[in-house]
């Protein structure tokens, strides 16, 4: 390629640093990348966003498939990828999104906090819960519509818009772990061995079943909504596994049976 060409290119393109203000606006960490809460540098646009930045240098094959699945996705309670920024210098990816005041983990938090005793009894309205589960439950019926599982539900990566007028709109977020199930050239499980938080993992994927469907996305909901009514994650196990390289735990089976009781065949 013509070198005169790359670097007019190089001049042309819009740099994150210059763009934004995120400097020590660390929010949170996604599935791949790291999230900051970032406004604009210049002009009066008083609006705040969420920049990601991909973990590692350069586009690895899980940035590309978050960011081909999030620019075709279009829904009211999905997030939205505004713009995707490439920095050539150190090879860092940016992706930039709406900001979300909250999240259902520090909501949850919150409450269970107050349940505690530690703070002043807040009462949450029944019909909050259920907006909110209708909301998780239309946004996962579009994306399973269109032939996509999440595969990371929790509390922290269902958004909840603060001020504005998008104020109470669910968002999910965080499609690191989101895969096409439509036609897989290899068993799921192959491909990616352990998947969905520990917490919100459905027994097929705990016995490690090769071939699971978009029922382990309806698990992980039905274990957010208990969670929303008793502010308690319903199937909490002591024991970690972030690092485990097998989806399989006795620990949490039996914290499933416990509160489910057996499977027993019809």
């Amino acid at each position: 390629m013509d070198s005169d060409f790359t670097d007019k290119l190089a001049k042309k393109r819009q740099k994150v640093d210059e763009l934004f203000d995120f400097e020590g606006m660390k929010i949170g960490r996604g599935t791949y990348g790291h999230v900051y809460r970032a406004k604009r540098r210049a002009g009066d646009d008083p609006k705040e966003y969420a920049l990601k930045l991909i973990e590692g240098t350069g586009i690895s094959m899980s940035a590309c498939r978050e960011i081909a699945l999030l620019r075709e996705l279009k829904h009211p309670n999905v997030i939205t990828l505004q713009k995707v920024y490439l920095s050539h210098s150190d090879r860092k990816v940016w992706l930039l999104f709406d900001y979300a005041e909250h999240d259902l983990w520090h909501i949850i938090k919150f409450h269970r906090a107050i349940k505690g005793g530690k703070k002043p009894q807040v009462q949450v309205p029944k019909s909050m819960v259920k907006s909110l589960l209708y909301q998780i439950l239309d946004g996962i019926h579009y994306l399973h519509a269109n032939w996509v599982l999440h595969r990371d539900l929790k509390p922290a990566n269902i958004l909840v818009m603060g001020e504005g007028a998008e104020r109470g709109r669910i968002k999910i977020a965080d499609m690191g772990f989101a895969r096409l199930f439509n036609a897989p050239l290899k068993p799921l499980a192959e491909l990616d061995p352990v998947v969905v938080t520990f917490w919100y993992r459905a027994p097929e994927l705990l016995l490690g079943a090769k071939h699971y469907t978009k029922a382990i996305d309806i698990w992980a909901i039905g274990c957010i909504f208990a969670e929303l009514l008793t502010f308690e994650p319903i199937f909490h196990c002591r024991q970690e596994d972030m690092e485990a390289s097998t989806p399989y735990h006795h620990d949490q089976l039996d914290r499933i049976f416990g509160v489910m009781g057996y499977p027993h065949g019809n």
